[in-house]
């Protein structure tokens, strides 16, 4: 492992808030420092939840200017990581063909139930063993080609598409395009079959890469400043959860993990894809990971559900901050029932309360109170109905892989929220190991990183066991 100096830039897209982080390594030390963060939303364009990605893209160059400031040696690479399956449609020009979509737009669930009258679920999870969400892009494609929207010159996901506007060749990375449903299990390429199913033009794909893979050198105005004369655009692992795990400096094969944010990604890592019945029938994925290995996982609900009631709680006056709120649930006893927190209306924006009573009430329970006085009752039901949920996938994942777990790392944003870590460990019996909160900058580091130790392959990208070793340096150095 390279010991000189070495300046690299993460960039962290989240649905609800992005990162621009700076490394400073020295001759075998450094420290990361988050230079630019600024909040990230859906908007409403004709009554649709869009991204607005030229605020993104703007702030994430604003980013770069500000670490070009700061660093007094050259950048030697960028990387970028984000949320998955939204994509941009690019026109001829070059630019957006409009705003892309967000995945908790309804639209989606049109374009799942319209696709799967063409293709049973039976046989996409067959092809792809890609856990069935009607937020895919395959879905959203496919509503895309039924309301008759002009697909571009081609497309990309979030992250590949804000790289590409720093210069970058356009690509969609392994762990990024998995997440698409229209990859082959296990292998770096379309799947022809779901392609010929939904009429899609096969030419408008982007090309699919390893992690790790160096896309060109910044281009444009950047290029210009000192700090960016040379610096190399690298695709990490492009899906943030990918970058997640590739954040964890975990050894052996006895581990899970749980990225805890907006969502929930709860699993552990295999060799290769397990589509068999059960994992079928339990809807599980298989994602990308590093070195042609397997991210098996299921998304579940996750903070959102805390995010959009202490939102709810906020418009009625009352401003709960997730540190009281958390306190004030370590002083209340369990909830007599769970909630079922992946309810598909509990995916939705807005109305939360209302939704959590309807669900409460489907299951034949009682509600909660919407009086913001009782936030904490609301919490506490939340945060037990997660670990509960977070103790049923794991145990079922363990039958699924006949793998026997031992420990639980966290990362994420969640990973501070002892409270919530006290019941996962109570409820799964695993030992809990906390993880980086920016879990994702970390690996995404650790990925440029090994890139410039020169420890890749041209079919696989970078190495696993090499990008656990920088993680395990990197979660050391102080992160400010």
């Amino acid at each position: 492992m390279s010991s000189q100096s070495r300046n690299a830039i993460a960039i962290d897209l989240g649905a609800s808030s992005c990162r621009v982080s700076l490394l400073l390594w020295q001759h075998g030390s450094g420290n990361i420092q988050t230079v630019h963060r600024f909040p990230n939303g859906a908007i409403t364009v004709d009554d649709r939840l869009c991204w607005d990605i030229e605020r993104i893209c703007a702030e994430i160059v604003a980013g770069l200017r500000k670490c070009a400031q700061l660093a007094k040696q050259p950048i030697d690479s960028i990387g970028i990581d984000g949320w998955g399956v939204d994509y941009v449609r690019v026109g001829n020009d070059g630019a957006p063909v409009s705003n892309p979509f967000c995945y908790r737009d309804t639209r989606a669930e049109r374009g799942q139930k319209a696709f799967w009258k063409v293709l049973p679920p039976e046989r996409i999870y067959k092809l792809t063993g890609i856990q069935h969400m009607a937020l895919n892009t395959l879905y959203q494609l496919y509503q895309d080609k039924c309301e008759g929207l002009p697909a571009g010159k081609f497309w990309l996901n979030v992250p590949e598409y804000t790289l590409y506007r720093l210069g970058a060749k356009p690509v969609a990375e392994y762990t990024s395009a998995a997440n698409t449903q229209m990859l082959r299990a296990g292998r770096l390429e379309w799947c022809d079959e779901i392609f010929a199913a939904a009429g899609f033009d096969g030419s408008i794909a982007p090309k699919i890469v390893p992690p790790g893979t160096v896309l060109g050198p910044l281009k444009g105005p950047l290029s210009e400043l000192p700090a960016f004369r040379n610096t190399l655009l690298i695709a990490p692992a492009c899906h943030d959860t990918g970058s997640a795990v590739a954040g964890i400096p975990s050894e052996g094969d006895d581990w899970a993990f749980l990225s805890s944010g907006t969502w929930s990604l709860l699993g552990s890592v295999l060799p290769k894809p397990c589509t068999n019945d059960l994992a079928a029938q339990n809807n599980f994925s298989n994602e990308g990971g590093l070195g042609g290995r397997v991210r098996f996982l299921k998304n579940l609900n996750g903070m959102w559900l805390i995010q959009e009631c202490l939102r709810e709680w906020a418009s009625m006056g009352n401003g709960w901050d997730i540190a009281t709120l958390v306190s004030a649930c370590e002083k209340l006893p369990p909830p007599k029932a769970f909630l079922r927190v992946d309810d598909p209306s509990l995916l939705l924006p807005d109305k939360m309360l209302e939704r959590i009573n309807s669900v409460m009430q489907k299951q034949g329970l009682a509600g909660i109170s919407s009086d913001p006085a009782d936030a904490p009752e609301a919490a506490n039901l939340i945060f037990h109905s997660l670990a509960a949920r977070y103790a049923e996938v794991l145990k079922c994942l363990s039958t699924v892989t006949g793998k026997a777990l031992r420990r639980l790392y966290i990362v994420g944003g969640g990973s501070k929220n002892e409270f919530l870590n006290r019941l996962i460990g109570e409820t799964t019996g695993l030992e809990i190991r906390r993880g980086a909160a920016e879990s994702s900058t970390v690996g995404n580091l650790a990925i440029q990183l090994t890139v410039m130790d020169g420890a890749t392959s041209s079919e696989k990208g970078v190495s696993p066991e090499a990008v656990a070793e920088w993680s395990r340096r990197l979660v050391e150095v102080p992160q400010t």
